[in-house]
């Protein structure tokens, strides 16, 4: 029996109707760009088997179920942000993947759901502009969101705006020029893109602005019910908005690291607890205990199995301003990019298969756990090339819970070499 529940609203480059209005920078925030790269993975069949919660945390496109393949087209879209590539600019260097190479035309596929084998559309000029249009639009308003947030101080209210279309939605239309304080409940559900191909926006103002032009009244949203074709569940739908678009991603990235920093989301699943602790790892809090603030903050989530041989009952990883007093082999610790780029490798160690457990005779621990290389999160440039791609070995203490202790480049064999001579006991998810 389908179930009504009632969810609350998720999350061109060189298209200027994209930035906020304030903005006259043409390259991307820093903070759209984070939010892309702190998501995790999320194969899925159809677009209707991903919650708004979770487009939030997770990178998905429908009819790609292989992790790799994924993470090869993440890599695609990180760039195009990044770089400000052009849709055109785009799809040469996706089609110029290798890894993407086969990922065209049709393909008989199984839908998992119902078994049933089905010619599936997977990449096309079309579907290649509809990945690049949502992924990025919705990377830039959740950026958007969070200088909303630090801003709104400042520029207290927002104007919607619609964008250059030719035509627009007729609900869409009616709420240009509507405005509102940034804390209100509208922006929940109705903060663009509202929709596939919405290139709506917002204008974030000052208060004598919005008294200037007259604040508007809070605005009646009506709903529909919506029926999920592939699982029959019943969803609540503001009337103007797209299936899957109800919801404003910038808010549940940064609810869901204040929610965690409240200790309420352990019972998250992984993937939304990984995306919280990378936001929280490349935020402010953790940029003020690197400059001497005290307390601490959590940054990372050790993996379940790692965690289950080691004995270790919280997988939360912290760190405090001792975890900043340590040199890193080859890194000046003061620099700024490089400790940026250093809390993004620890809150990368949900990729981790190897770790040893160093258990001494006054019974305090020690846990060493190598992280994979990461192209989203490099150690910074070393001076000496044989190390640009070499992983990582984070070394974890139990003194103040499961705190980062320092970080050294390493392999593979000088990690297990070390674990041997320790006599460490080596936990191996991969079975090597």
């Amino acid at each position: 029996m389908a179930v009504l529940r009632a969810f609350p609203r998720v999350a061109s480059v060189s298209d200027p109707i994209d930035r906020p209005g304030y903005s006259f920078n043409p390259g991307p925030p820093p903070e759209a760009s984070r939010f892309l790269r702190n998501k995790g993975l999320r194969p899925a069949f159809g677009f209707e088997d991903v919650e708004p919660e979770e487009h939030a945390v997770a990178f998905s496109v429908a009819k790609v179920m292989e992790l790799d393949l994924l993470d090869a087209m993440k890599g695609e879209i990180q760039k195009a942000l990044d770089d400000g590539l052009s849709f055109d600019a785009f799809k040469a260097s996706w089609r110029a993947n290798p890894k993407l190479a086969d990922w065209w035309g049709k393909r008989e596929m199984v839908d998992p759901l119902t078994g049933e084998a089905i010619s599936a559309q997977l990449g096309s000029p079309r579907r290649l502009r509809t990945i690049y249009n949502a992924n990025i639009r919705s990377a830039r308003a959740a950026g958007q969101w969070e200088r909303i947030q630090r801003t709104k101080g400042a520029f207290p209210y927002l104007e919607y705006r619609t964008g250059p279309s030719e035509h627009h939605r007729p609900a869409h239309l009616a709420k240009a020029g509507l405005i509102l304080p940034v804390e209100s409940p509208f922006w929940d559900e109705w903060m663009p893109p509202n929709g596939w191909g919405c290139k709506c926006w917002v204008r974030q103002i000052t208060k004598a602005e919005a008294a200037r032009r007259g604040v508007s009244d809070e605005p009646e949203v009506p709903n529909r019910v919506v029926k999920n074709d592939r699982t029959g569940e019943l969803r609540i739908v503001p009337t103007g908005i797209d299936p899957g678009w109800q919801s404003n991603p910038g808010k549940l990235r940064l609810d869901s690291a204040e929610t965690f920093l409240a200790g309420k989301i352990r019972l998250w699943p992984d993937e939304a607890q990984v995306a919280a602790l990378r936001d929280i790892a490349t935020s402010w809090r953790v940029t003020r205990i690197m400059d001497g603030a005290p307390g601490r903050a959590p940054v990372g989530l050790l993996p379940e199995e790692i965690a289950a041989r080691a004995g270790l009952p919280d997988r939360i990883i912290w760190v405090n301003n001792d975890t900043f007093k340590h040199v890193v082999l080859d890194h000046d610790p003061r620099d700024a990019v490089f400790r940026k780029a250093l809390m993004s490798v620890v809150s990368g160690i949900d990729s981790a298969t190897l770790a040893s457990l160093d258990e001494r005779d006054d019974g305090l621990k020690t846990l060493r756990v190598l992280v994979p290389f990461n192209r989203f999160f490099k150690v910074a440039q070393s001076s000496k090339a044989r190390k640009a791609e070499r992983p990582t070995a984070l070394i974890l203490w139990f003194d103040d819970g499961m705190r980062v202790r320092s970080i050294t480049p390493t392999t593979e064999t000088s990690f297990r070499n070390a674990a041997a001579t320790r006599g460490d006991t080596v936990i191996d998810l991969g079975g090597s």
